[in-house]
């Protein structure tokens, strides 16, 4: 597995892990007391840290060359990993069909989470001038 490879699945995958974590913690204990878009409110900045903070973890440990192609290859795949990831574990754990899952966008926490999820995929890119 190449190094680009593993970039791009570390990223994904240890986001989605986090989220995982964040998600269950704000599902059980903050939906309940502040309601689903508050929650989600309250998640995001800190998904969005914990995200930019593993994708530079991502690409100084593996050694992701800093252009344009190399990241935009690392944001996208990671997007594409961590939206698969989402939608297996939303008909597998939670039951739901791929139309339900596809509904779940369209409600306002929903949209939330996907414009974060879009702006974890620039991450990479972003990460390029921070040096």
């Amino acid at each position: 597995m190449g190094v680009a490879t593993r970039a791009r699945a570390f990223y994904a995958l240890v986001v989605f892990l986090i989220g995982f974590i964040f998600g269950t913690v704000r599902i059980l204990l903050v939906v309940p007391r502040v309601g689903e878009t508050v929650a989600v409110g309250l998640e995001t900045p800190v998904m969005l840290a914990a995200s930019w903070l593993v994708c530079r973890w991502c690409v100084d440990w593996l050694g992701v060359p800093a252009t344009i192609p190399a990241r935009s290859a690392m944001g996208t795949v990671a997007f594409v990993v961590l939206m698969a990831a989402e939608f297996s574990l939303s008909v597998a754990m939670f039951g739901r069909s791929t139309a339900e899952h596809l509904a779940s966008y369209t409600s306002l926490p929903g949209a939330i989470g996907q414009a974060a999820q879009l702006v974890f995929g620039t991450f990479p890119i972003a990460q390029v001038w921070r040096r």
